[in-house]
């Protein structure tokens, strides 16, 4: 079947290119891009004034199945990602069981295959039941189909066991993905230590707590050769420590979400459990560093860190709620709204880090509208204006700190393999 996209802006940046003109895809490849809006097929939608470019890829994203899909699951989560404009969804480990064994990552992908509307590719646990000692057999695990590994949740406090572990994904080429953390300094915290916790009187967490265990990371990754991801960076200190790494030379990449930089912990005031995450909301010192470690290309990726929770698990007191919010069906209009049209990133920068670059880091065959490629297609609207509303999103789960805000750009569409994944309709 030969499908033609009509008339959209083209962007995409693995190749430079940025043009109105048609995409056309046939029997789910691209097949090539026309800039004479004259081109023929089986279907053909008129996209005019919207964005066509790669699929965007979530590097970091917890679909909470097996085990906690009273949160989420893959069809309900596959289902917020493609309203959000994703193709592709990496899952984290902390699951019930964790994916730390082949068993897991198969069952994943047998669900992905049967419910899912974005690709789902499992990241598979460090260690034997996430936070331990004892390595996961990582060999296994990549010839199952993880296309990673994570500490996230659980980060790896012995140096010991990041080193063995750092090794291991060394030589079976996958990267590892960390959350960076060093427990001794955040025991009982539950947001940024500064003067908003003291007033509020909640314990902190204290933003060298994140740079000391990027800096051991980084110096990890300098002495195995490991292919080293920073999750979720939330401080000025690991963007400069990221940075360096970069300055070296070092296979060292990393990664930020909306809400380091569209919120502060100001956003916590009231006592609000939707804005308590980890690591935490910092401060404007630290908002203005990832903006300017996004525009200079020191942070490579955009990830969301979607986390669902249920209602009963955030409407409780500030220090028993779980951390994380949700994020898959926001992240691109708030990359549009405030980075895009506050002059940080070009539309096609923001692609970059939303699809071309995870694509890279990961060693996917996607994020790109090269002939041949997989038709892994997003189709946007980045005028247009909605605000977000909790009670129509797609996830199971609610807990968004942006109910109420003003947002500029929305999907239109997504395509998947040459399928039309379309909300919208009906």
């Amino acid at each position: 079947m030969k499908i033609v996209l009509q008339g959209g802006r083209i962007v995409d940046p693995s190749r430079g290119l940025e043009q109105v003109g048609d995409l056309v895809m046939e029997d789910g490849v691209i097949s090539g891009v026309s800039a004479f809006r004259n081109a023929t097929g089986d279907e053909v939608i008129n996209v005019e004034g919207c964005i066509v470019c790669p699929g965007l890829i979530d590097m970091h994203v917890h679909l909470r199945e097996p085990g906690y899909e009273y949160k989420e699951d893959i069809e309900s989560g596959s289902l917020a990602a493609a309203a959000g404009g994703f193709t592709a969804v990496c899952c984290m480990p902390n699951t019930n069981p964790p994916i730390d064994n082949p068993s897991v990552v198969e069952y994943i992908l047998r669900r992905a295959k049967e419910k899912a509307l974005a690709h789902v590719l499992p990241i598979a646990s460090l260690t034997k039941g996430m936070g331990q000692d004892q390595l996961s057999d990582i060999a296994e695990l990549k010839a199952a189909g993880a296309v990673a590994v994570s500490d996230d949740a659980q980060p790896i406090q012995n140096a010991e066991t990041m080193r063995r572990g750092m090794e291991y994904c060394s030589q079976f080429d996958l990267p590892l993905l960390t959350h960076n953390e060093d427990k001794t300094l955040t025991q009982g915290g539950a947001m940024n230590e500064g003067y908003v916790a003291t007033v509020m009187g909640v314990p902190g967490i204290p933003a060298i707590s994140e740079d000391i265990a990027a800096w051991r990371n980084i110096l990890l990754s300098d002495l195995t050769g490991c292919r080293l991801h920073l999750l979720h960076i939330s401080t000025a200190g690991t963007v400069e420590a990221l940075r360096y790494a970069k300055s070296r030379n070092l296979p060292v990449t990393g990664e930020t979400a909306p809400h380091y930089w569209t919120l502060t912990d100001k956003a916590c005031q009231g006592y609000e459990t939707n804005a308590k995450m980890n690591p935490p909301l910092r401060t404007q010192k630290d908002i203005e560093a990832i903006k300017t470690g996004l525009k200079d290309g020191a942070i490579d990726a955009i990830a969301t860190d979607h986390a669902p929770h249920a209602i009963h698990e955030k409407e409780c007191e500030f220090d028993k709620a779980m951390f994380g919010i949700i994020g898959l069906e926001t992240s691109l209009a708030l990359a549009n709204t405030h980075l895009v049209r506050e002059g940080v990133l070009s539309i096609s920068d923001m692609i970059m880090r939303m699809s071309t670059a995870p694509a890279r880091i990961l060693g996917l065959r996607s994020g790109s509208l090269q002939e041949g490629f997989p038709a892994n297609v997003t189709v946007f609207d980045p005028d247009e204006r909605w605000i977000v509303n909790p009670a129509v999103l797609h996830s199971k789960s609610k807990n968004t700190p942006f109910a109420g805000m003003e947002l500029y750009g929305k999907t239109r569409f997504t395509l998947l393999d040459g399928r039309l994944i379309d909300l919208r309709r009906g």
